[in-house]
């Protein structure tokens, strides 16, 4: 799941509050595959770079911090 939403989030160009809430809730249940890892390694970096926008606003990019690591 967390693939399809950085995919999205590419393909709009904004990282939407519900995909945000999508991928904390599959983190907090450990639901997630390294490649998910890895597609956030690389929204985290579109956001910061402004590549991608967060929706939410901010630059805090927590969600995508690598403590899953």
């Amino acid at each position: 799941m967390i693939r399809a939403l950085v995919k999205s989030a590419f393909q709009t160009g904004c990282f939407s509050v519900a995909s945000e809430g999508l991928i904390r809730q599959v983190l907090a249940y450990k639901g997630y595959h390294s490649a998910d890892l890895d597609a956030l390694d690389t929204l985290c970096e579109a956001v910061k770079t402004g590549e991608i926008q967060r929706e939410a606003g901010g630059s805090d990019t927590q969600v995508l911090s690598h403590s899953t690591r």
